[in-house]
């Protein structure tokens, strides 16, 4: 390796692990975080080579789009939802568990609350129990187990099965699939399922009914809490399991699980304000930009709210991009011009133009 940058992102590019595979979920749970590595002046840019200078900012790259989960209030609301149903779950397996629904529009941060919860149920199950079970299976506290759009009962199956590695994940019945994946879960040990973009699944559709009441069937035999996570699930009837009218009083979903919403940030009291500039504030030390400064977000508090309406998938896109343009433009600094400037998601553009 011809530079300490090249070398820096050989270890540390970015990860592309599949967290819907046990390697991958793996990978993310046990990963170290990647080394902190000092800011250059302009000057001391100014003495690299050609090749050192472009690793050099590919490495910003990478720092710079991957900053630290921030306990935000929202996050924090979450966390005591989800560890109150954990809590109560504590139930021998001839009692039913409870589920958590984290339900909220796009662009809140919704997978990224499950995951992180999810990653330290892991590492805390591991430290108490060891990685491996007393009958010598792999220890896998958890599965994540995202949706895609059309998803049957057996679909739903092959998944599971594809997450823990099984090669008989492609073959077989459904009935005998299910078995399998039972037995996964089980030999495993896995205490904890989420199941990511649930909003793909219709409802009020044959198929979609067969996936609720398989759910509700494997909540009855598994001992495991599950985590729903998606869009407007109470609106797409999860809830009431596509059921109308009286019906919906038949529904077992809605007693046995526990919304969980996800909001915005708001900067219209003092409070809303307070929690958004403590945000920006945290974020704002991620950034390796020569001539970044205290106040380089904040300062810019009601511009960035504006452009993004409080949601922090569009909050990282910004800045995401507005790091780039600054390395990029020489700049070596976020400012208003920059803000303004950047490309931000269709969503947030719409919002902020309205």
């Amino acid at each position: 390796m011809s530079n300490p940058w090249s070398r820096w992102l050989a270890a540390n590019d970015t990860h592309r692990y599949q967290l819907s595979r046990k390697a991958g979920w793996d990978a993310f749970v046990n990963g170290s975080p990647r080394p902190d590595f000092a800011v250059l002046t302009l000057e001391e840019m100014a003495g690299l080579s050609d090749a050192e200078l472009e690793d050099y900012n590919a490495a910003r790259d990478v720092w710079n789009t991957n900053p630290p989960t921030v306990r935000t209030h929202q996050l924090d609301a979450a966390y005591r939802i989800i560890e109150e149903v954990m809590a109560s779950n504590h139930r021998d397996s001839d009692k039913l568990r409870g589920s958590v629904v984290i339900d909220a529009e796009p662009s809140l941060g919704k997978t990224t609350i499950a995951t992180r919860y999810a990653q330290r149920f892991h590492r805390t199950t591991y430290r108490r129990y060891g990685p491996t079970t007393a009958d010598g299976h792999q220890r896998l506290p958890v599965a994540f187990i995202p949706l895609t759009a059309g998803i049957t009962l057996k679909g739903l199956n092959q998944k599971l099965l594809e997450f823990y590695q099984h090669p008989a994940a492609r073959r077989g019945s459904r009935t005998e699939l299910t078995s399998l994946a039972i037995d996964c879960v089980t030999s495993c040990e896995t205490r904890l399922i989420v199941i990511d973009d649930l909003h793909f699944i219709d409802f009020a559709h044959r198929n979609g009914t067969e996936v609720s009441n398989h759910l509700k069937g494997l909540a009855n035999e598994l001992p495991v809490t599950f985590i729903y996570v998606g869009v407007g699930l109470r609106e797409k009837q999860f809830f009431d399991e596509g059921m109308l009218g009286e019906a919906t009083s038949y529904a077992q979903t809605s007693r046995r699980a526990t919304r969980c919403p996800v909001v915005p940030f708001r900067i219209d009291n003092d409070a809303g304000m307070r929690a958004w500039v403590m945000l920006l504030t945290t974020l704002e030390r991620h950034y390796k930009l020569a001539a970044a400064r205290p106040g380089m977000l904040t300062d810019h508090a009601r511009l960035l709210h504006t452009r993004t309406q409080g949601r922090i998938g569009s909050l990282a896109n910004i800045l995401d991009r507005a790091c780039y343009r600054a390395i990029l433009d020489g700049v070596e600094c976020i400012n208003a011009d920059l803000l303004s400037a950047v490309s931000v998601d269709n969503a947030a553009l719409q919002a902020s133009i309205a």
